[in-house]
């Protein structure tokens, strides 16, 4: 019998970026953080240092600007180099890539009530991300990665959640697992396969860690 895995995984919606502040959609266009979500990334990354093990972690990124921006901050205080990995980037909006939210509302061509719906033609369906997430979840699941983190967006990481505790895809046209910008979610699998989410989005990672 193969001997099943331990796995703890972090995962880190990235803080604050410019388009949560300017209007515009966020997608693909590579915005990066504002001033505050580089100091949040600050504070998510000291609380890091205090929480995990130093040594044998692993830190993964989505490609886009903003994430990659998170992920070094962490990096650079766990002395990790982030992998960047395009599978984690957030879902394109097609026709809507480098506009402004309320450009999206006003010109939407339909609206998504299921995971298979795109808001424009050439845009991803949420089942689209699904499937460009599965073989990096396949990898980071089967290799001998015992601590992971993971640096990637909102859409993307309700996903991620989502293959994690075994969901059926249809499953989210009725449910989801969202988190919000700069939450870190702590998710556990021990020997006997059994996969848990120990704390999801949380917030306190943001605020300074307290002086003694």
């Amino acid at each position: 019998m193969t001997a099943i895995k331990r796995k703890n995984i972090i995962t880190i919606q990235h803080p604050e970026s410019v388009h949560h502040t300017n209007g515009m959609v966020g997608s693909w266009t590579d915005w990066e953080l504002s001033e505050k979500g580089k100091r949040l990334a600050e504070n998510i990354s000291s609380h890091l240092k205090q929480t995990i093990q130093p040594g044998s972690v692993v830190i993964y990124s989505s490609t886009l600007k903003r994430a990659v921006q998170t992920a070094e901050i962490v990096g650079k205080k766990l002395g990790l180099t982030p992998k960047l990995i395009g599978a984690l980037k957030e879902r394109g909006l097609g026709a809507g890539i480098g506009k402004s939210v309320q450009w999206l509302k006003d010109n939407i061509e339909q609206e998504e009530l299921t995971v298979y719906d795109k808001c424009f033609a050439d845009a991803e369906s949420r089942y689209d991300v699904w499937k460009r997430l599965i073989p990096f979840y396949e990898e980071i699941i089967s290799n001998e990665e015992e601590n992971i983190i993971i640096v990637s967006h909102g859409d993307t990481l309700s996903l991620f959640n989502a293959l994690w505790l075994g969901l059926d895809i249809e499953l989210l046209n009725k449910i989801d697992l969202y988190g919000i910008s700069g939450g870190v979610s702590f998710l556990y699998q021990n020997s006997a396969g059994k996969r848990i989410i120990k704390r999801l989005s949380d917030t306190s990672f943001m605020y300074p860690i307290a002086n003694p």
